[in-house]
């Protein structure tokens, strides 16, 4: 099979690919899915080990939020300067940089005295993370250039991406039952030992945008627009939506990103170009994966509470429970991405797995005080893992394709920003509508009684799956609005080249 491919003084031949070249397509995308599972899982890994960090370094209720909000503002609000770093300077030298340091910064939280030294190792983990992630999404990109293989894997990679959350609750309750909190982080540096190896023999240096310039102005004005946006959305759980913390920080970072979007219209090299936000079918990807990482909160966060509070659960049996849905997400995953996108386009496949992931939340609510997990919690959880499957791997493989290879690294970033700026409005908006249905619930009951406790319980975790079904049906219409009929075409003038 002849491909297209630039030499390193930048012209166009033909050359024959050869099945060494092949095979090695398949290792560079296990080393780029281990990097990227190791990303996915610190966002919630350390979730399930805050109770024992928290009595080990003896942290306040109030301090202890901040060991995830740290990770989650440094991520989202250095994505976009992240990926243009691997644009500019090369994606293996952004990836192995990014692998190192997010091992070193996790050693650093693992060996943890005090909590100003574990929120400062999370939050340069968050920073790390910036760096890593897009180089890895855009390394996939422009290494697989057939259509067949790219849909094989990217449905390997949404399939991480998706169900990281869930390996991630798995793992951090096995490591801390079985070993320490510390693990959490430590596990790290294991990963990371074989990504920074395989990428250093596996992957070669290019800069497809070595002849642009870091757009300084749009790179300030977008990081802190995304670090008040992501703020401003983490206060509204501790802090009434009433709170200048709250929606004074959301108006700043409305306007910084408003100005953002203004400059990059000016610049000469725009931080992210808008003719990769331009396309219907890229926009429609994008708000596809927003929508999706604000719901999965409804099933992660809400339903880890009911399992271990109310069924019971330890936190390595919670893990095992997600399981099943993680297995169907990556069986509606391969489904998706090889067989029906290409077939029958975005336009059917991504609404339908909207639809199918609502159904499953909306089934999800008939959960009670003494109901069983066989029947009331993995029949829905395999609902909605098959629903997320068809929409967040289709949807991030065509968010990165046709995009040239210049811009790969900051339109995987907006991937990845994307996910991350929906899970904390997800986050900030369901915590605060589980709130306010518990305490309508206790209203004029007797709050001491147990059982009332518990049902009011339940009520806040059933309006939170309520408001995720509703999510994911306005991500179904919005996508079914937005993207265009028929099979997306390759384009060839936009086509990647193969870097390896």
């Amino acid at each position: 099979m002849s491909q297209k491919t630039l030499t390193e003084s930048g012209q166009e031949g033909a050359v024959e690919a050869p099945a060494a070249a092949s095979a090695k397509r398949w290792w560079i995308l296990a080393v780029v899915a281990l990097a990227q599972l190791m990303v996915v899982l610190d966002a919630t890994i350390v979730n399930i080990a805050l109770p024992s960090a928290q009595a080990d370094l003896g942290f306040s209720d109030g301090n202890r939020q901040w060991i995830v909000t740290a990770y989650a503002l440094a991520f989202a609000s250095l994505l976009l300067l992240g990926g243009r770093i691997a644009d500019l300077f090369g994606r293996k030298t952004a990836f192995l940089i990014g692998v190192f340091g997010f091992a070193a910064v996790s050693a650093i939280g693992g060996a943890a005295t005090n909590f100003e030294m574990l929120v400062t190792a999370r939050a340069l983990q968050g920073a790390f993370g910036a760096l890593l992630a897009p180089a890895a999404l855009s390394l996939l990109n422009t290494t697989f250039t057939d259509a067949r293989e790219r849909a094989r894997a990217f449905s390997v990679y949404g399939a991480i991406a998706g169900a990281g959350g869930a390996v991630g609750l798995l793992l951090g309750g096995v490591l801390t039952d079985a070993l320490d909190w510390r693990w959490t982080l430590y596990v790290n540096v294991v990963i990371a030992v074989v990504a920074f190896a395989g990428g250093w023999l596996l992957l070669h240096n290019h800069r497809d945008a070595a002849n642009s310039k870091l757009d300084v102005p749009g790179t300030l004005l977008v990081a802190a627009g995304l670090f008040s946006l992501v703020y401003g959305f983490s206060n509204a759980e501790t802090h009434d939506w009433s709170s200048p913390e709250t929606w004074g920080f959301l108006v700043a970072g409305g306007a910084l990103l408003a100005a953002f979007t203004w400059w990059q219209t000016r610049a000469a090299h725009p931080l992210l170009p808008l003719r990769i936000l331009l396309d219907r079918n890229r926009a429609a990807s994008f708000l596809a994966v927003l929508i999706s990482g604000g719901g999965m909160f409804g099933v992660f966060l809400f339903l880890t509470y009911y399992l271990q509070l109310n069924l019971g659960f330890s936190p390595t049996k919670t893990g095992v429970a997600f399981l099943p849905m993680v297995a169907a997400l990556m069986v509606a995953a391969q489904v998706s991405t090889t067989m029906l996108v290409p077939r029958i386009g975005p336009k059917v496949v991504i609404p339908l797995g909207f639809a199918v992931a609502a159904v499953g939340m909306a089934w999800l609510t008939g959960i009670g005080v003494g109901s069983s997990y066989l029947s009331h919690v993995l029949p829905q959880l395999i609902v909605t893992g098959f629903g997320l499957g068809l929409v967040m791997p289709p949807a991030m493989q065509l968010a990165t394709g046709g995009v040239a290879a210049e811009d790969a690294g900051v339109a995987s970033a907006t991937v990845n920003a994307m996910q991350q700026v929906g899970g904390s409005i997800g986050t900030a908006l369901l915590n605060t509508l589980a709130a306010s249905a518990a305490t309508d619930y206790l209203a004029g009951k007797d709050p001491t009684n147990k059982l009332v406790q518990a049902r009011a319980t339940i009520e806040s975790y059933t309006t939170a799956f309520w408001w995720s079904a509703g999510l994911f049906a306005v991500g179904a219409l919005i996508t079914f609005l937005l993207f265009r009929r028929g099979v997306p075409e390759q384009d060839a003038d936009a086509a990647p080249v193969v870097h390896m």
